[in-house]
């Protein structure tokens, strides 16, 4: 099964090697049938510590690396500073 990779924006970067990066998606709901957006927050290993606050960046599913890291970033797309 291949591992699952999102793309997302930084939205905390104060611990060391580590990122909060927002998930969003969009869906549609089963009984009003409107579109509903939900946000998603994931903890990311960033190991040279060179995200930062707005960028946004590419995660992908990885073993535990610690108590609720289960992703590590593997390309920073765009600078949204």
């Amino acid at each position: 099964m291949p591992k699952k990779m999102y793309t997302g924006k930084v939205v905390s970067d104060k611990m060391d090697k580590t990122v909060v990066v927002a998930v969003t998606r969009t869906y549609q709901h089963s009984t009003l049938k409107k579109t509903v957006k939900r946000v998603t927050k994931l903890k990311a290993h960033d190991e040279t510590n060179q995200c930062k606050i707005g960028d946004t960046v590419q995660i992908i599913e990885s073993r535990p690396i610690s108590k609720d890291k289960r992703w590590q970033v593997i390309k920073v797309e765009g600078e949204g500073r």
